[in-house]
């Protein structure tokens, strides 16, 4: 904290306290910048300087097409520190619940439709190498080195084919779109004017039309009940005016988010076993009941939701 007091002594905030306001899944840590009644935060991403730029650039194009991104007021690159414009601390997660989701969700859901109209060109492309080494991550992190087990080749095998194949059914679907890849209650906030404020969107990506909406519709945070899940997947569809029959496009979503949780089950599991990030362990129950759930629908996963099943 010591570089950061004194960076902030050369800006115009240098007599705001300074405060602890969060950590994430990275290791990007946060400030909260006060004098009186007003509030900055101290991105520090002094551990991954190099996500700045991505950060800045991603923030450029939300704004373009209003999307209501953190304003950036300074920045000092060479030591990986930014402040930007302060959203509270009211996430998505603190106020979900039976009575509001639906409401909440359609107002989610057209934030997205509005960031994908964000300029993708020059992001990286999610191909099928990409969203193949994504989900390789599951075998690797969670099956062999959490659990772990000794897989067989067979099992191997089945593995291989299936993540071959949900990635196949993903790239069916529109693609090309802007992509924030962790669009979820807990990286959307509620401001004081009531708006929903975007954030954690550095690692953007040009993919799938159905990404940011399976990260928020199947959140590895909190759940609601399928049917309402597929209704309120239809209002995207609706509302972004796709000509698309509701088996193809609910297919693309669940196959969507079986390629999303194949990759959180290793990520979760390589925060917990390489980074001591203890917290995501909890979540991962609520992870694997949507790659259950979803698999045992479709031939193409029945095997692995055998597989599963097995160890």
């Amino acid at each position: 904290m010591d570089k950061i007091k004194s960076w902030l002594a050369t800006t115009p905030y240098k007599d705001y306290e300074l405060k602890v306001a969060s950590e994430d899944a990275s290791f990007r840590k946060y400030y909260r910048l006060i004098q009186h009644n007003e509030t900055l935060i101290v991105m520090d991403s002094s551990l991954e300087r190099e996500s700045l730029k991505p950060f800045i650039d991603v923030t450029r194009r939300l704004l373009e097409v209003n999307v209501k991104a953190p304003k950036i007021l300074e920045s000092n690159l060479e030591d990986g520190f930014l402040i930007i414009e302060d959203f509270g601390s009211t996430h998505y997660l603190d106020i979900l619940d039976w009575d509001n989701f639906k409401d909440l969700y359609k107002k989610a859901i057209d934030e997205i439709i509005k960031m994908q109209e964000a300029d993708s060109s020059n992001l990286p492309p999610y191909d099928k190498d990409f969203l193949i080494y994504e989900m390789d991550l599951m075998q690797e992190w969670y099956m062999e080195k959490l659990l772990p087990v000794t897989l067989n080749d067979k099992q191997k095998e089945v593995i291989k084919k299936t993540i071959n194949d949900i990635a196949d059914v993903v790239l069916t679907q529109p693609q090309n779109t802007f992509v924030h890849r962790d669009f979820h209650s807990r990286n959307i906030m509620i401001t004081d004017d009531e708006e929903i404020g975007v954030i954690d969107y550095q690692d953007a990506m040009n993919g799938a039309i159905t990404y940011d909406l399976v990260s928020l519709l199947k959140d590895c945070y909190i759940e609601f009940e399928r049917e309402d899940i597929i209704e309120l997947a239809l209002y995207y569809r609706n509302h972004k005016g796709l000509d698309i029959d509701d088996e193809t496009f609910i297919k693309w979503f669940d196959f969507m988010g079986m390629q999303r949780h194949i990759k959180v089950l290793g990520v979760f599991a390589r925060l917990f076993k390489r980074d001591n990030k203890r917290g995501y362990i909890q979540d991962i129950p609520l992870v694997l009941k949507y790659v259950f759930d979803t698999a045992k629908l479709y031939e193409e996963t029945k095997p692995l939701n055998q597989l599963f099943k097995e160890i």
